[in-house]
């Protein structure tokens, strides 16, 4: 089960013995469930959860129907498949699905999914979008060392150096690490504990970085594994 967000920023918090613990804020739900799939009308188990609100002018078709029956087409209410249930209100701005091994249960078109989910939980695992590093170069994307700082080299301290081999096989290997685009890819951070939540503000204090810039969507799930330290 997880949550979508916001990262909100970092700060430093106090624990029992008065050490100073970094955390990472996070404003997590609240999210509304848009939809339930079966197995028997979708083939699949899951849930449709929905984030932030949007307004319906600037909302497409699509967006529209996920929260309100649309009026159809000839050839799709000749359907026999029956409409799924609608929760209505506003399209949501974020729709992301969770799929189940088995039904879930306890959980309905219209139900809100806050952070008391998490209540009672140590650790969780997050997933974000890095930051655009934009175009960067072997040193700043592989952690290259560069050329040496001596006499001899000029210009070039930064360069990648030698890519390709000799006559044989006279070309260079796919996969070679080079400079690039760096940054804005998906990211999971596992096994991240969780200090405290405020079920009032619906926030999290993470302890630790994670992924994203301040106000880039995160999501919040219960860890796949336990930490080594528990196993």
């Amino acid at each position: 089960m997880f949550l979508l967000g916001r990262k909100v920023g970092m700060t430093q918090v106090a624990d029992a013995n008065g050490r100073a613990i970094p955390v990472t804020l996070v404003q997590a739900g609240p999210c509304r469930v848009l939809r339930v799939k079966s197995l028997q009308s979708d083939g699949y188990h899951a849930l449709q959860i929905g984030f932030e609100e949007k307004p319906r002018r600037l909302a497409s078709r699509a967006e529209r129907g996920q929260v309100a029956e649309l009026e159809r087409s000839a050839s799709s209410q000749k359907s026999k498949k029956p409409a799924a249930a609608k929760v209505g209100g506003e399209p949501s701005r974020v729709v992301r699905e969770i799929r189940f091994q088995a039904e879930p249960a306890g959980h309905e078109v219209g139900g809100v999914l806050t952070v008391e989910l998490f209540d009672g939980k140590k650790f969780v695992d997050v997933i974000g979008t890095t930051k655009g590093r934009g175009f960067a170069g072997v040193m700043k994307r592989h952690n290259f060392h560069g050329q040496r700082a001596s006499h001899g080299v000029k210009k070039c301290h930064r360069a990648l150096g030698s890519v390709g081999q000799n006559t044989y096989p006279g070309r260079v290997h796919p996969g070679q690490k080079m400079a690039g685009r760096l940054g804005v890819d998906r990211v999971t951070v596992r096994n991240l504990k969780l200090f405290s939540i405020d079920k009032e503000k619906n926030l999290m204090l993470i302890r630790g970085a994670i992924p994203g810039p301040n106000g880039g969507l995160v999501m919040v799930r219960f860890p796949k594994e336990p930490p080594r330290s528990q196993v």
